[in-house]
């Protein structure tokens, strides 16, 4: 299976999951297939981090498309949403292009940079905290929005143990090690949702926002496995454009049904 395929794969499962996110009253079923989207999108990106010729550009055009996105899901909501109405936060960039910003700090191997980037999460998240006290619309809306402004690890989607992942699958050399590592990441998964999955506010949704189905992503390990080390014909662009495009109408369908 190509490295387009995959990401083909991922693109349905992450449209069906949103019809089930925005869509009211669809099956549950719908929000299961969706767990197999982002360990695919997150597999996707540590092959597209390893095999380009210019990472720095890479990056910039995953944060980029972070930043757009994040400004899209405010503008939705000044536009579409009454009295403070149904926000949204989809950002998958954000988390994407954290994963390959650690990747990349791999590489460099320098402690300096880890340290600098240590206390950059720690100024931000604070730095987030307050600019959305003083400028709310929702805390749901505007932690994502400012965690990928700023590059916050624990404010974008899926939080930092998503982010994690995209680094365990960089770290894995092999089909062998993806599996062991994949597997463990999802056993950590489900006992931190037994543990910490039934809480409320900020820290219990930004810190772990997983219900407790998210387990299922592990019926995504067999799709990656069939990864055959060939890239297919690309569409890098029409992966760029479907998230927002697809995000836009299914959040708009969503507040006309509402009404």
């Amino acid at each position: 299976m190509t490295g387009t395929l995959l990401k083909v794969i991922a693109l349905v499962a992450m449209l069906i999951d949103h019809i089930g996110q925005f869509i009211p009253h669809t099956p549950e079923f719908l929000r299961w297939i969706g767990r197999l989207a982002a360990p695919i999108f997150i597999y996707s990106v540590a092959l597209g981090y390893k095999y380009t010729t210019n990472t720095k550009k890479y990056l910039k055009r995953l944060y980029i498309s972070g930043v757009i996105m994040a400004l899209i899901n405010v503008g939705l909501h000044i536009v579409f949403s009454k009295d403070g109405g149904m926000a949204v936060s989809n950002n998958f960039f954000a988390t994407l292009f954290l994963s390959g910003f650690i990747m990349y700090l791999l590489d460099k191997k320098e402690i300096k940079l880890f340290i600098i980037f240590f206390l950059w999460q720690i100024a931000s998240l604070i730095l987030c905290i307050v600019l959305s006290e003083l400028f709310v619309i929702s805390d749901y809306l505007w932690y994502p929005f400012y965690g990928a402004i700023f590059g916050n690890l624990y404010l974008v989607e899926g939080g930092f143990l998503f982010v994690l992942l995209g680094v365990i699958f960089y770290l894995s050399n092999s089909k062998r090690m993806i599996t062991i590592n994949y597997i463990l990441f999802c056993l950590l998964l489900i006992f931190l949702s037994k543990t910490f999955g039934g809480g409320y506010g900020f820290f219990s949704y930004y810190g772990f926002p997983f219900g407790e189905y998210q387990w299922i992503m592990i019926a995504s390990l067999p799709i990656i496995l069939l990864y055959n080390g060939r890239k297919g014909i690309g569409l890098k662009y029409f992966f760029y454009l479907f998230y927002p495009i697809h995000i836009i109408i299914l959040y708009i369908l969503a507040v006309k049904l509402f009404e």
